[in-house]
């Protein structure tokens, strides 16, 4: 299968969607309805309310839109590697990684915010990664903080991801206090539909503008089946960093960026779960593309083939397991 990825052949888009069928048709046997949670923002609510009003009652409805969207987010992110040159030769291998490991957790199978607004964060990523090589970007750095900001009227721990787009300034571009501001008026954009909206409404109320943020550590593992499931998220992350930082000297310049700009990501991520949601593993998802990226890395250049093999056997036969017989 790591054999049959490693190739840019066009029907391995159709093996990636049979692939991800197997491994998440259980989505479609176990539903589970979403619920609304107090870091939910107005935009996700308003989305919710609709499907609601629509399909009340009609799990599988809930279940056919998040496949559709971990799928389309695979390859969405597949395509912006190989047209970023992330890996050194286009393949399949970051979207075959985006499936494993978004089946690692059950959680990360349920429609929910964090779920939604990965689709925007993986965009978000492709265009600061863009900007390197950005002869205008001014436009690109607007357009950055404008989907921030739309990432945060649907999570409000998403509000961290402000920073990313700084780091992202940082790393990609010389500093020019031109293009902070540019970035950080684009994150304010959507905010001021949201305020008229409130005053036309007669919600202006603080209380509606200011989020609540409390900082809650993660809850300890409630199962021995999460905790392998994480030791297989974090694994095949370290193999893939190590041999990242072993071929760094073979990458362009803008490569190497690209990738310490997924360990910003990454890091930025590690504290948008700790804020408010401490009772399931949904808002984890956030994490999800950075440690994607790394587990292709881990596939693509380890030296011998056996230790690919190995690593994507034992997640496959894991997540069959945990979603067809546990």
């Amino acid at each position: 299968m790591i054999g049959i990825f490693k190739q840019k052949n066009p029907g391995n888009a159709l093996l990636l969607l049979v692939y991800a069928l197997v491994l998440k048709f259980p989505v479609f046997i176990h539903h589970v309805l979403p619920v609304l949670h107090k870091e939910d923002n107005y935009l996700y609510r308003i989305i919710f309310n609709a499907l609601d009003a629509f399909f009340h009652d009609s799990p599988i409805i809930f279940s056919i839109f998040t496949f559709l969207l971990i799928f389309t987010q695979a390859t969405l992110f597949n395509r912006i590697c190989n047209y970023q040159k992330i890996l050194p030769k286009p393949n399949f291998l970051p979207g075959m990684s985006y499936i494993l490991v978004t089946s690692l957790l059950p959680d990360w199978n349920h429609f929910s915010a964090p779920l939604l607004i990965n689709s925007l964060l993986i965009w978000i990523w492709y265009k600061m990664v863009a900007l390197y090589n950005n002869n205008r970007p001014e436009p690109a750095i607007f357009n950055i903080g404008v989907l921030t900001g739309i990432v945060t009227l649907l999570y409000v721990p998403a509000l961290f991801f402000l920073l990313l787009v700084f780091f992202s300034l940082l790393t990609m571009r010389p500093f020019r206090i031109k293009e902070w501001l540019m970035g950080l008026l684009g994150f304010t954009f959507p905010y001021y539909f949201l305020f008229i909206i409130l005053y036309i409404t007669n919600n202006w109320k603080w209380k509606n503008i200011v989020p609540s943020i409390t900082i809650t550590l993660p809850g300890m593992p409630h199962s021995i089946w999460v905790s392998f499931g994480f030791i297989l998220l974090v694994v095949p992350f370290m193999i893939g960093g190590y041999f990242v930082q072993g071929n760094l000297n073979k990458m362009l310049i803008q490569v190497r960026k690209s990738w310490s700009l997924s360990l910003l990501f990454l890091l930025v991520a590690l504290f948008v779960i700790i804020i408010n949601h401490a009772d399931s593993y949904e808002n984890w998802i956030v994490i999800a593309m950075p440690f994607a990226a790394f587990h292709a890395a881990a596939y693509y250049y380890a030296p011998n083939k056996n230790l690919p093999l190995i690593l994507h056997w034992i997640t496959f036969a894991f997540i069959i397991l945990i979603n067809y017989v546990v």
